[in-house]
């Protein structure tokens, strides 16, 4: 349990610094030059290829949630319990805080950072948003990416879905939410992500974060809810080095259910399967017996042939029994 909660933590720690820091270059340094598009491309591709590289490290250990929404929307869909969400919960809010403060000792070995000026990555609408959205439009553009992306999150880790996809597919999910929400509000999606930057830097940030932990929050219950109305509940993931699993430690592939179910047996050496056609059986079951031993040499009747009684002119003589003599 600890093993999985400290992966969680670092899993956050790390998405926070290289995304937030992404998005410190990149809006705070004005790094993107001419074209502002360019910017929001390249910070919304950081966020998405670190989580893809996150879910081959961390996935078979913890599942990579390192998002509270994901988390949430894990628990909502029956794959984990009440007590791995608060200690998930723990754990991403404080990798988040952990990687906010390893950028600002980062961003402090620059003479040109200023920390109320620059920021820290951190989200925010109003005069803190590219666009100036008001905070109902950055609550509903963050229910929305976020329902999205938890949708994409659970459909992508259930058992029928492609295990060796799921960490490109959730990667590219991220990316284009990201490009999405970040002219609006910064875009969150994630609040460990925002969490962590707005505590660190302070200001107006800090003042706006509950939208950014709310809204997510609620992503993540729409998100689920939508998964549940095209998909069976309660059904594990399948855990794959290298794919993202929701609830890696968690799995437990369920009982097949109904008579048709198809089993596999391993069989030991030298037995076979044998079809039973009697009505007990039923049609098409079979049963493992052992394979009985037959002696070696050309006098015993080759396998699955009944013995049969010699042609008449081929019949050996029998020694006659020796008469009683009274």
């Amino acid at each position: 349990m600890a093993r999985r909660y400290c992966a969680e933590l670092i899993g956050t720690a790390l998405l926070v610094f290289f995304g937030a820091g992404m998005a410190t270059v990149t809006f705070g340094f004005r790094a993107f030059g001419s074209s502002v598009a360019a910017g929001i491309l390249l910070t919304g591709l950081t966020f998405g290829l670190v989580l893809t590289a996150l879910v081959a490290v961390i996935g078979p250990i913890s599942g990579c949630h390192v998002n509270p929404a994901v988390t949430l929307g894990a628990f909502l869909a029956r794959r984990m319990n009440v007590i791995d969400l608060v200690g998930y919960w723990v754990s991403q809010l404080i990798g988040g805080l952990l990687g906010a403060l390893l950028l600002l000792w980062v961003m402090h070995t620059s003479p040109f950072y200023a920390r109320p000026r620059i920021g820290l990555g951190a989200n925010g609408y109003g005069s803190l948003s590219l666009l100036h959205a008001s905070a109902g439009g950055a609550f509903l553009i963050e229910v929305i990416i976020t329902a999205a992306f938890v949708l994409v999150v659970l459909s992508a880790t259930r058992r029928a879905a492609s295990a060796p996809m799921a960490g490109l597919i959730v990667g590219f999910a991220l990316a284009l939410a990201n490009i999405m929400g970040i002219p609006i509000d910064g875009a969150s999606v994630n609040p460990a992500r925002s969490f962590g930057p707005a505590i660190v830097v302070g200001g107006p940030w800090f003042s706006q974060l509950w939208l950014f932990i709310i809204a997510p929050l609620v992503g993540g219950v729409v998100g689920a809810g939508l998964y549940m109305l095209f998909h069976e509940v309660g059904v594990r993931t399948t855990k794959a080095e290298g794919a993202m699993a929701l609830s890696g430690a968690d799995e437990q592939e369920l009982a097949a259910a109904g008579p048709a179910a198809a089993t596999t047996t391993t069989m030991p050496p030298g037995t076979r399967r044998v079809v039973s056609g009697t009505p007990a059986a039923g049609a098409g079951a079979t049963s493992a017996q052992p394979e009985p031993t037959r002696p070696a040499g050309p006098a015993g009747p080759s396998e699955g042939t009944e013995p049969t009684d010699p042609p008449e002119g081929q019949r050996l003589k029998q020694p006659e029994a020796a008469a009683s003599v009274p």
